[in-house]
């Protein structure tokens, strides 16, 4: 399987109680380089401008800048975006910063993409929030734009959204075939169709019965485009929450940023001692679950972190 995790950046108020900018942007890197140590395939971001749940004036380090920084700081582990969002940047733009992270980390980047949610952020930056199908037809169009710009010498498209006429994009990604795209979000009739024809991994979440939904709708869109869905890398992303004893599990109630009660957020996340995230995560496995790129809920401290690579990552390589 594989094994990401997320860095803190700020968008749960995970860095509030740091003192200082530096001190918090110095708290991501560090936690970069912790899970590289641990061994974790890959330390991913959010792209988001404002906090969750409600924006509050907290530092939030933003998507791709934050990326070009680990991929200096670190060496070895890989790099993604849990998902850059489509409808915030040109796509090729996008294109022209993904190649050269490409290339900068020496190959590290794993490319995240989605549609979109956040209405609140999108206004207030002064971006157009379109319906959900159009913002799905605008990640569409931009997978389509940026692979065939990392692959051509110069690109043309012609899109409803998106267009490029003659677009170059030098360098290339170092990677080959190109780096992986990895689409996250759940929509059953759009995005999983989109996933079908473009993706190397999709990111889903929901409870198993849930995601072996997604994952069943996921493989009627490929049967119906004419792709293997055992090509996709079918991925999860939940909170996770790990302590040595149950009872430190109980006394540490939710921890969910979006105020899930207990009984249920645990139910739907890896929450639990290393035995229990071990016995939920081998039942995903099972489903066809082929990674899972978790969230810290106990950020900025590294417990779960360190207890996730030592005493559960194992048991799965």
């Amino acid at each position: 399987m594989i094994f990401g995790v997320f860095a803190p950046q700020g968008w749960t108020l995970e860095l509030a109680g740091v003192a200082g900018d530096r001190a918090k942007w110095e708290t991501t890197v560090g936690t970069a380089l912790a899970a590289e140590e641990l061994g974790f395939d890959s330390i991913w971001v959010y792209d988001h401008v404002h906090n969750v749940p409600v924006p509050s004036q907290e530092s939030m380090f933003e998507c791709w800048t934050t990326v070009a920084a680990l991929a200096q700081a670190t060496s070895t582990i890989r790099l993604g975006q849990m998902v850059s969002c489509a409808g915030y940047r040109n796509p090729a733009l996008v294109a022209k910063m993904t190649a050269t992270i490409d290339v900068i980390s020496n190959g590290r980047l794993d490319w995240g993409i989605g549609a979109g949610w956040y209405e609140q952020e999108y206004l207030a930056y002064g971006y157009e929030f379109p319906s959900a199908a159009d913002r799905i037809r605008m990640l569409r169009e931009t997978v389509e734009i940026v692979t065939r710009m990392w692959s051509e010498g110069e690109a043309t498209f012609e899109g409803r959204h998106f267009s490029v006429n003659g677009a170059q994009c030098d360098p290339k990604p170092v990677q080959s075939p190109r780096p992986p795209v990895w689409i996250g979000g759940g929509g059953e009739q759009l995005t999983l169709r989109v996933v079908a024809r473009h993706a190397d991994r999709s990111n889903f979440g929901g409870k198993p019965h849930e995601w072996t939904h997604k994952c069943e709708v996921l493989e009627e869109h490929c049967r119906a485009v004419g792709r293997d869905y055992d090509e996709i890398t079918k991925t999860w992303s939940p909170e996770v929450f790990i302590r040595e004893s149950e009872q430190e599990i109980i006394d540490g109630g939710t921890r969910s940023f979006w105020g899930e009660p207990f009984e249920s957020w645990r139910e739907g996340n890896l929450v639990g001692t290393p035995e229990q995230v071990c016995e939920k995560l081998a039942q995903y496995r099972d489903l066809g679950c082929g990674g899972v790129v978790p969230w810290c809920a106990d950020y900025p401290e590294h417990e779960t972190l360190r207890l996730l690579a030592e005493k559960v990552m194992p048991e799965f390589r």
